[in-house]
């Protein structure tokens, strides 16, 4: 019976390399099939004339096939990925993405790398090429992306391949570096006349109140223990006594904005216009500082104002 431990050695083992499997893989490219031909072809005249110098070069070509799959192996292993993603981007719009890559061999270096991106199951070959990597080094490459329509795009990892050295069999690795970009709706310029009118619109359904703002709400006599920077200028000299100028809240200003998620799918087009409307809309108004609240169907953003809002926000 074998021992409990060395039951335990051997799983470790067959789940190690049964993970190395799926994230190495070896195709034979058509010059190492030409090459194994040959070989195959060497092998059979050895064994058929029984002569040493056909065994002798028989013996080379097997080696090189050896020092083929070790080489190419050291290439890829010891690699770590470091991809660089921003919180959002815009529909598009292109932007540039980064990817750090570190060769953590002590004393071997990298050789003839090619970098696919894998997004959502599908080697995106973005032109990116690592001709040499030195032990203990890093590189950071950049490359072009231009998202054509909103959502999600999931990264899942980065696969490294390589015909180093000899071109006989390209020899793959799959590195993860998962990452979630948010593409938010195109943003199109609203006129500043309009949004002001939807603003004031909503305006004349709330009673002003006074509170800490920047419109004037009224003009009255100084008190004492009022802010002396509230002292309106004008007035007082013109009256010849002390104006506090007081300011309006600005809670009658908070903005709600509702968007309906109940339409047809033959009303996708004039839907996806309306996401693309209200996504132009709450950047207009968060760059006015305004504070806005979304509700899109059942999910509600919550009233709030600036950047982090509106990452919130387009987030639903």
């Amino acid at each position: 019976m074998m021992h409990p431990l060395l039951n335990l050695s051997a799983s470790q083992a067959f789940s190690f390399v049964r993970g190395m499997s799926r994230r190495r893989s070896i195709r034979l490219t058509s010059e190492g099939a030409r090459y194994l031909l040959f070989t195959f072809g060497i092998g059979l005249a050895a064994i058929n004339t029984a002569n040493n110098l056909f065994y002798l070069l028989l013996a080379m070509m097997l080696s090189l096939i050896v020092i083929s799959g070790l080489l190419s192996e050291r290439c890829l292993r010891r690699l770590e990925f470091h991809r660089h993603v921003p919180d959002l981007i815009i529909a598009n719009e292109p932007i540039t993405l980064t990817l750090s890559v570190a060769n953590r061999n002590r004393h071997l270096p990298s050789f003839s790398l090619r970098l696919l991106d894998v997004v959502e199951g599908q080697d995106v070959d973005r032109g990116l090429a690592i001709h040499f990597l030195p032990p203990q080094s890093s590189m950071l490459l950049s490359y072009p992306l231009l998202a054509t329509k909103r959502g999600w795009i999931k990264f899942e990892g980065i696969r490294a391949q390589t015909l180093f050295p000899f071109g006989l069999f390209l020899k793959k690795g799959l590195y993860s570096t998962e990452a979630h970009l948010l593409v938010s709706p195109p943003i199109k310029p609203l006129a500043l006349r309009f949004v002001d009118e939807l603003v004031s619109e909503g305006q004349g359904e709330s009673l002003p109140r006074r509170g800490h703002g920047t419109q004037l709400y009224n003009l009255r006599l100084y008190q004492p223990g009022d802010d002396s920077r509230a002292i309106h200028w004008m007035t007082t000299a013109r009256t010849s006594q002390l104006i506090v100028r007081e300011t309006e809240a600005e809670d009658q200003r908070r903005i709600t904005v509702v968007l309906s998620i109940m339409a047809p799918v033959e009303r996708e087009p004039l839907f996806e216009r309306s996401v693309t409307f209200v996504a132009s809309l709450l950047w207009q108004l968060t760059e006015r500082a305004y504070p806005v609240r979304l509700i899109v169907g059942t999910e509600d953003s919550g009233l709030g104002s600036g950047s982090a809002h509106l990452l919130a926000m387009l987030r639903l």
